[in-house]
């Protein structure tokens, strides 16, 4: 599966690096992390990480493989 994470803001590349095994663009104010995603455990792991660094999640969706 392959999911995509809006979060408010544009994420310095420090921040964007907690993220490795995801992609990333910044458009419109918001930063987009992408990219695949096994199971529930790691999305929510994800999740928890956004939550610690304090970034406010704007959007999650599933995207077509």
């Amino acid at each position: 599966m392959r999911y995509e994470i809006r979060v408010d803001g544009h994420l310095s590349e420090t921040l964007a690096e907690a993220f490795p095994e995801l992609g990333h663009v910044v458009m419109a104010g918001q930063t987009v992390l992408f990219g695949p995603v096994v199971d529930e455990a790691q999305l929510y792991g994800l999740l928890a990480r956004c939550q610690s660094l304090g970034l406010r999640v704007v959007e999650m969706r599933q995207l077509p493989d």
